[in-house]
């Protein structure tokens, strides 16, 4: 008995010691739609750098991309777009679901969770139609939602308006101008992949099992929620409003590291320099900016992201902590009068694409994900009958 015990220690610690909490490092699939390089600050979607895609293409050509693994043909490209915009009207059971969660002043992510597995209903298991249900859906889902929530009637959805500017109208019910919509679509562009992260991963699991694609969306909406995952753009934009002038950027900044404070907008899990997502939005940012939109929030921004990094690495010289993807999507969804409120959604506007385009891959390629775990309970413990009979019968 005791040489038993022993050995399954020894195991257990051995099990251990090969574990990665968190499975950070740990490659669990291949995949053709997109590879993050932390160490050398890139990010390739199926093929393109993101700031060689993003800032040009159309959401429409980013979303074909990734689920067929090429750019498409303009014929292609025009019966893309009419599909697209074909599938954009939510069906009744779906506004009445949003109608409940308003009723209940649920928060967006929730509605949107609530509201996704809706999309299949009626419909036949056909895994690239779930696709294009859902990433037409998802803007008019948010939109719809964000409108009943402000007291205004939903928008009749349009079919002659690109997806990002149909996004933005089913928010604000007017057409918006060519410079927002450009700006959306560059940000969904943006964020429309990367790599393995927890979303994805959630998705990626659920269809293995070969589960149906809309419940694996479902399930990547639930990842989202979390705020560890999808929850950093609001904050970082607050920390710009509370300096609110440049000469007080030293200041609070360096309060907030004296407390220990993480400073949102920077650093990341993967990247170890800049996030090549914040020069894809920086830029972005400053056209917007220099066209419409307030200037002087744009330059409080940048100031504060000099002042911060600079900080950074005078406090934290062994620390690579550089501006991240967040900072510039904060100002630039603020510029674009979508409220905080809605930041995660409109990230989820984007991200369905890539998880659309992993679940297909998945299905096609990928095995039943599942993975071993350590066990660090007891051992060797024995149910005693008599013993247990009597502690129930004193419970009661």
């Amino acid at each position: 008995m005791i040489l038993r015990s022993i050995l399954t220690m020894y195991v257990a610690d051995a099990e251990h010691r090969d574990m990665t909490d968190g499975l950070e490092g740990v490659v669990a699939t291949s995949t053709r739609l997109s590879h993050v390089d932390g160490e050398g600050g890139r990010l390739t979607l199926a093929g393109y750098a993101v700031e060689d895609l993003a800032p040009h293409a159309s959401f429409e050509e980013v979303a074909y991309l990734l689920l067929h693994g090429r750019l498409p043909e303009r014929s292609e490209h025009v019966r893309f777009v009419r599909d697209l915009a074909s599938r954009r009207a939510l069906s009744r059971p779906v506004v009445t679901i949003l109608h409940e969660a308003a009723a209940a002043k649920a928060a967006p992510m929730d509605a949107l969770r609530m509201a996704a597995p809706l999309l299949s209903l009626a419909r036949d298991d056909q895994p690239l139609e779930d696709a294009m249900n859902a990433f037409a859906a998802f803007p008019t889902i948010v939109g719809t939602y964000w409108r009943i929530c402000q007291g205004e009637t939903p928008v009749p959805v349009r079919s002659d308006v690109t997806h990002a500017a149909h996004y933005l109208h089913q928010l604000f019910g007017a057409e918006p101008s060519l410079e927002r919509a450009r700006a959306l679509e560059t940000y969904l562009n943006t964020v429309c992949d990367h790599g393995l992260n927890a979303s994805t991963f959630a998705a990626r699991v659920i269809v293995s099992t070969r589960s149906d694609v809309i419940s694996a969306i479902t399930g990547a909406v639930g990842a989202l929620k979390g705020p560890l995952h999808g929850g950093a753009p609001g904050p970082a934009l607050d920390m710009v409003f509370d300096i609110g002038a440049p000469e007080r950027a030293e200041a609070v900044i360096s309060a907030k590291l004296d407390r220990g404070e993480r400073l949102m907008g920077f650093g990341h899990r993967v990247y170890r320099v800049r996030d090549p997502r914040a020069d894809v939005l920086a830029q972005a940012a400053e056209q917007f900016y220099t066209s419409g939109g307030d200037r002087k929030l744009y330059e409080l921004a940048r100031s504060v992201e000099r002042t911060a990094l600079r900080l950074l690495r005078e406090r934290k010289p062994e620390r690579r902590l550089d501006t991240n993807v967040e900072f510039y999507t904060a100002l630039l969804l603020h510029g674009l009068n979508v409220p905080p409120e809605l930041f995660t959604a409109t990230f989820a506007v984007g991200r369905v694409a890539g998880w659309s385009a992993h679940c297909l891959e998945q299905l096609r390629d990928g095995r039943l994900i599942r993975p071993q775990s350590t066990y660090t309970g007891p051992t060797d413990l024995r149910y005693e009958r008599e013993i247990a009979i009597r502690q129930r019968s004193a419970a009661f």
